[in-house]
């Protein structure tokens, strides 16, 4: 009988969870239709549960184009009506329509930086922070590279990008490595080389 892995505590046990915090959170990423996709599915968990999200990450996806930026951005009142139908994603005009106007801004931001990926790692030097918290309650729920992170985006014009909102991506997209020690996703996740190619 093998023993089963120690995990965070925040993914119980419910299975969608736990596939999550195994394959995905805080894993470094450099993709930039993915990182759009965070930025979107972070915004819209505002108020939220990240759960709830994750449930509906797959309508999601099939409702914004599979997040490409290119297509969102030029969505207009009777896409933002359909969208307001739809009882797959969270029907939240203020969070659909932020979702059009950060795609606008993230196109901006390629524009300017090459991709979205330069820009948005810069907050922590273009490398993963290894933290190293041994219990869920040191983990912090905003940092000085999140407060600087949200400032740089709301100056840009994008919404629904608080410092919460923005701690809460570093660690879906491995900006930072917020496993608990004694989860085994730490070690494994300290391994793993986070640096921009």
């Amino acid at each position: 009988m093998s023993i089963p892995k120690q995990r965070c505590v925040w993914p119980g046990e419910d299975p969608l969870y736990c596939a999550y915090h195994d394959k995905e959170w805080g894993v470094p990423l450099h993709d930039d239709r993915r990182l759009f996709e965070f930025l979107v599915l972070e915004g819209a968990q505002a108020g939220l549960s990240w759960i709830t999200i994750l449930r509906k990450r797959d309508r999601y996806r099939i409702s914004f184009d599979d997040f490409e930026p290119e297509r969102v951005a030029a969505y207009g009142a009777d896409k933002i009506e359909s969208l307001l139908q739809n009882t797959g994603i969270v029907r939240n005009r203020l969070k659909i329509e932020s979702a059009i106007t950060n795609a606008q801004k993230f196109l901006d931001v390629q524009e300017e930086f090459g991709s979205f990926d330069k820009f948005i790692w810069q907050f922590t030097a273009g490398k993963q922070k290894k933290n190293n918290w041994r219990y869920q309650d040191e983990v912090p729920i905003n940092t000085p590279e999140s407060d600087a992170m949200s400032n740089a985006l709301k100056q840009r014009g994008f919404k629904f990008v608080g410092s919460t909102i923005c701690y809460a991506y570093m660690q879906a997209t491995g900006m930072v490595n917020d496993h608990t020690t004694s989860c085994f996703r730490h070690s494994e996740l300290s391994e793993v080389s986070s640096e921009i190619s």
